[in-house]
């Protein structure tokens, strides 16, 4: 996702080069699997709990949301108005034009900047997955599954045009769909629900994966490559991205995307001895135990990156680069790696005093509560 996001020659190699799966699929979906795992069994015993607990960290992304907007619609507006960068100003061009609606309209999240619309969608499904949880437990995950499947193909034929259009006029606020974040949430959405599904499933000990037998592996092979050669253009004319249009989609989540989506995640679960190895080392792991500080401190950086970005000899006055290549862009993505490693090692060590001094504190509170041998007479 950082790379993806870097202004650099280097977003060129990672962005879906195996197939059409990005970063952000990934991070929704896996996010979902593990708070369903952690969470389902703890359900059944607590759920006013879970609930909370839920709900806490919802509120907690969304403070970190709030933080990130103050430092867009301070420093990085007041850096795009002072140097006329247009990387910065296509991201606040809505903020500059219209600054009071945008700001009322980022607090409720419904006008969200470019780069600043995932936190939000994950906010939305944070809040909403209790909900969600509890009506699995008592209705049955089939029911949800169909009911989020039928919100998907509603999304491919403009449901989001219609809530957009009630939210606007319920609240006199004049933000336009665009200005709303790319990421459809009604059809995606539906990447969240299969990965409570997932999660719920492999917490109470039968993962569905593996219940799928050996030969529709292999047709999910087969259809990978086929993605992999649209992906490149290496069938033709009339198997390319460009051909097959909405049907592959990122924001829409098409049909033929979340079919790509579906086969990725069946291979990759059957591989997952061979790959697991490469993920499980560092410097990974810490920063997967601090996503979110890693999140919005690569943010930080690509608003770096974007201001960084400089006039071409060749283009016109208006004109600016969209990628930064050479010693720049190598040294940028190696300040923003070290930098966010640091971010995920301290945040790291945070915590680990946080378990110590609560274990410390358990310990002298058990050992107060042992009573004392009376004396002998």
């Amino acid at each position: 996702m950082t790379l993806t996001h870097l202004p650099t020659r280097f977003s060129d190699f990672v962005n879906q080069p195996i197939g059409f799966v990005s970063a952000a699929e990934g991070f929704v979906f896996m996010s979902a699997l593990l708070l369903s795992r952690v969470y389902t069994r703890e359900l059944h015993k607590d759920e006013p709990g879970v609930r909370a607990k839920i709900w806490k960290r919802s509120f907690k992304i969304y403070g970190y949301h709030l933080a990130m907007l103050v430092l867009l619609f301070t420093v990085a507006a007041a850096f795009a108005l002072h140097t006329h960068k247009a990387a910065l100003n296509h991201l606040l061009n809505f903020y500059l034009a219209h600054p009071v609606v945008a700001i009322v309209g980022s607090v409720l999240l419904i006008y969200c900047p470019p780069l600043l619309d995932i936190l939000p969608m994950y906010v939305a499904f944070l809040f909403f997955t209790p909900m969600i949880l509890s009506a699995a437990k008592r209705f049955g995950w089939p029911k949800i599954l169909a009911a989020s499947a039928m919100i998907w193909w509603w999304a491919q034929f403009g449901l989001r045009d219609l809530v957009h259009n009630g939210i606007v006029y319920i609240t006199h606020l004049p933000i336009p769909l665009q200005e709303t974040g790319a990421f459809n949430l009604f059809a995606w959405q539906l990447v969240w629900i299969l990965g409570l599904w997932i999660g719920a499933r492999s917490a109470m000990g039968t993962t569905p994966l593996k219940e799928l037998p050996g030969w529709v592996v292999g047709v999910c092979a087969i259809a990978c490559l086929i993605f992999i050669g649209i992906r490149h253009g290496w069938l033709g004319p009339q198997l390319t991205q460009q051909a097959l249009g909405l049907q592959l989609d990122k924001w829409q989540l098409g049909p033929l995307r979340m079919v790509n989506l579906l086969t990725f995640t069946i291979v990759l679960y059957w591989l997952r001895h061979y790959l697991i190895p490469l993920v499980k080392i560092e410097p990974f792991l810490t920063l997967g135990k601090a996503s979110l500080r890693v999140f919005c401190a690569h943010l930080v950086f690509v608003f770096v990156g974007l201001a960084l970005l400089y006039k071409d000899v060749g283009q016109d006055v208006d004109g600016e680069i969209e990628q930064l290549h050479g010693l720049p862009a190598v040294v940028l993505v190696l300040v923003t790696f070290t930098s966010l490693f640091l971010v995920a090692r301290n945040e790291a060590q945070k915590r680990r005093a946080d378990r110590a001094r609560a274990a410390s504190e358990e310990a002298l509170s058990a050992e107060q509560a042992v009573p004392l041998p009376s004396k002998c007479a």
